[in-house]
């Protein structure tokens, strides 16, 4: 063993237990992890100094080197197992997310392949709109898939497109076409709410959608609308993707963009909606049909609210300016979807095809229609309907008034367009009555007579059909003046007898009668069955002095540019009654406003008018056809289901309902004389006639009102001759 050093004495450490050297490395039981544990072998003898030095420290410091070790246990095992937790949680999760991603592109991949190049996506063009204008300007309608026009971002209020955005995606000018916040939020409310009651796609998401997909609810479309979104926001900017969509979103009642919906609910155009307008129209993107204002009008209010206050939320509008909006809320107009203008809109559109085929761009239509006297038209038939329809058995009725060219001036197809579209000016085939006769009585003057021929009323019997008169009376030998304004069947059918059938009917053809027409002597009375419109056009050549017309409603149609595809050009059909029947027609047929069955359709401006009432059998049609110098306006009355009814005469209603047309279509018109009819005809004085002799007869057809008040058989053609000669 080596002997203690002496001061300074260089001592090599003892490696083998021995005491040689003083300096040893090997730990002590107080550094040994398993200190004090179970089996644990027992430290070596140590030197009487090292066992001095550890007791020294046992006593100063040994608790506080036990605690230090009881606070190393207790920091080893939380800084061990904590970081080590997060280290294995952020391990597998990024391994996690690495295969998520894989698969998630892979999916995304493999949908994507289904979708055309990438070279050939391009977005559709809009559908193309119509508008269809009156002769004055005023829209008509909106046609096309579309319903509306297409209108610039700048022509719009911001605060319209700031409502969609408020409500649908507030985060729209900032994301990329995905919000994944939005959709973070919407698998949260989900989720929690048990149902799907939230949306997470974005106003880009739903454009792709829109101009590219199918609406059907899969993984397939769902991912391919992203892919889309995603191009739409690299190739578009946000103004461009907010345009397309407020022209092309679905906002219910068939109509497609902002400017449809906006004409649709408030009867205006979308430049021109107010901030409560504005909520409405941006409410119904959740759910068009349940918050359409026309139908729920309180959900649809209560959508409008939940608008503006998030508008308020984002900045959008000021909370003082939402209060506003929502005390005074919008109003819904009613009248667009039954005005009877959209009678016109829809024949325009129906002849469109024939005139510049295939559409392929917005156009504009310009009509003939004067909206003054199509309003007219509809108040009048509106007004009779509501105060006599009941109490006559009548439900439905149509109107149609013609310039002295064929201009359809006004059209009502129906008492009301949002209850029936059909237009029945232009496609209801009725039975015309005694309306027809005045073709009977032409073809007759045609043939040698004249309004002063004598024939005599009484029972006729032709083959096995013997016609009746529809008061049961017979009034002898009368004139064709006073044969025709009293409606005398009788008298009608001989004439047709007289001249044949197919005379008539070729009379009738060449006014301008384009229904197929029976020929036999029936005829003579109205049994065969024609439109308004071409009764009252086959009339026109009686106001016009014998010039024949083909009725129509379009006069030029151009492109929304200005480019012109359409300018109606041509006479009509030319001189189809000579010059002296027309004088001859015109004298009889203002007898029948004066003197016969129309007393009714006299004019309150005192105008020469011509006309004649028809109804057919059984009271099924009510109709009255008259015309001034300016203006020709046919009026039926009946039932749709063709049911009778209750004793409507042409005399009666429709004569009423004819008058308030024409006296509110002529207020602004100048005087135009009947063709060989001056004033003087209308104050002509006439003697009395002599007293019917009355016959029974049953099943008698016609109508008739009443013996007239004075006119002398022959009076009228007497002045007839003195003014006009012959």
């Amino acid at each position: 063993m080596a002997s203690k050093g002496k001061r300074g004495q260089k001592i090599e450490p003892s490696f083998d237990g021995s005491d040689r050297g003083k300096l040893n490395v090997r730990p002590s039981s107080q550094d040994r992890a398993s200190e004090g544990s179970a089996g644990s072998k027992p430290a070596r003898k140590k030197s009487a100094k090292s066992e001095k030095g550890s007791s020294d420290r046992r006593k100063t410091g040994g608790r506080s080197g036990a605690n230090r070790r009881k606070k190393g246990k207790s920091s080893g095992s939380s800084g061990g197992f904590i970081p080590w937790l997060f280290r294995r949680t952020f391990y597998w999760g990024a391994v996690l997310g690495i295969w998520a991603t894989i698969f998630a592109v892979g999916v995304v991949g493999y949908y994507a392949a289904y979708l055309p190049p990438k070279s050939e996506w391009a977005v559709p063009d809009r559908p193309p709109n119509i508008k269809i204008v009156s002769a004055d300007g005023e829209l008509l309608g909106n046609r096309g898939d579309t319903g509306g026009e297409a209108v610039r971002l700048e022509q719009l209020p911001p605060y319209l497109a700031n409502a969609v955005i408020a409500i649908e995606d507030r985060r729209f000018r900032s994301h990329f076409g995905l919000d994944p916040v939005g959709l973070a939020r919407a698998v949260v409310t989900n989720l929690t709410s048990g149902r799907l009651v939230q949306g997470g796609s974005t106003l880009t998401q739903q454009l792709a959608k829109n101009l590219f997909l199918e609406p059907d609810r899969t993984l397939k479309r769902k991912i391919q609308e992203l892919v889309l979104a995603l191009w739409l926001e690299a190739e578009y900017s946000k103004d461009e993707i907010m345009e397309m969509y407020l022209n092309r979103v679905y906002l219910g009642a068939g109509a497609y963009g902002v400017d449809a919906a906006s004409r649709r609910y408030f009867g205006k155009s979308a430049r021109l909606v107010t901030v409560s307008e504005a909520a409405i129209l941006a409410g119904l993107l959740k759910a068009p049909s349940r918050y359409s204002p026309a139908r729920n009008p309180d959900l649809a209010t209560e959508r409008a609210e939940l608008v503006l206050a998030a508008m308020s939320e984002e900045g959008y509008i000021t909370a003082e300016e939402a209060r506003t909006a929502i005390a005074a809320p919008a109003t819904v107009v009613t009248r667009h979807t039954t005005a009877a203008k959209n009678y016109a809109a829809d024949w325009v559109m129906d002849m469109l095809p024939q005139y510049i085929g295939s559409i392929d761009t917005d156009i504009i239509v310009d009509t003939t229609l004067d909206m003054t006297m199509q309003r007219a038209a509809e108040d009048a038939l509106r007004k009779g309907l509501a105060e006599n329809g009941y109490k006559l058995g009548v439900s439905q009725g149509a109107i149609v008034t013609l310039d002295t060219a064929g201009a359809v001036k006004a059209m009502v197809g129906g008492a009301d367009y949002g209850k029936s579209q059909f237009n029945r000016a232009t496609s209801a085939k009725r039975q015309p009555g005694s309306a027809f006769k005045p073709f009977v009585y032409l073809a007759a003057l045609e043939h040698g007579l004249t309004p002063d021929t004598i024939r005599q009323d009484r029972p006729v019997t032709f083959g096995k059909w013997s016609p009746r008169n529809y008061t049961k009376e017979y009034y002898g030998d009368v004139t064709l003046t006073r044969a025709l304004s009293l409606s005398l069947n009788t008298v009608a059918a001989q004439l047709a007898y007289e001249v044949g059938p197919p005379r008539v009917i070729e009379t009738a053809k060449r006014l301008g009668i384009s229904s197929e027409l029976t020929s036999n002597l029936s005829l003579s009375l109205g049994t065969s069955e024609v439109t308004p419109l071409e009764i009252a056009s086959a009339y026109v050549p009686f106001s016009n002095g014998g010039y024949g017309v083909i009725p129509h409603i379009i006069r030029q149609i151009r492109t929304i540019d200005g480019k012109l595809l359409y300018a109606r050009t041509g006479d009509g059909r030319g001189r189809v009654v000579a010059r002296e029947h027309v004088w001859q027609m015109n004298l009889m047929m203002s007898q029948t406003l004066l003197t016969g069955t129309a007393q009714k359709a006299k004019l309150a401006s005192g105008r020469a008018a011509g006309g004649k009432t028809g109804t057919s059998q059984k009271s099924r049609d009510a109709w009255f056809i008259g015309y001034t110098g300016n203006l020709t306006t046919a009026v039926w009355l009946g039932n749709d289901d063709n049911s009778p009814t209750k004793k409507a005469t042409g005399g009666t209603l429709p004569a009423e309902i004819w008058r308030n047309v024409m006296d509110s279509a002529h207020e602004n018109l100048p005087v135009a004389e009947l063709p060989g009819v001056g004033s003087a005809a209308l104050v002509v004085a006439t003697p009395k006639p002599r007293a019917p002799r009355p016959t029974a007869s049953a099943g008698a057809r016609g109508d008739w009102v009443g013996p007239p008040p004075g006119e002398s058989e022959g009076g009228p053609l007497n002045l007839f001759k003195s003014l006009f000669g012959g």
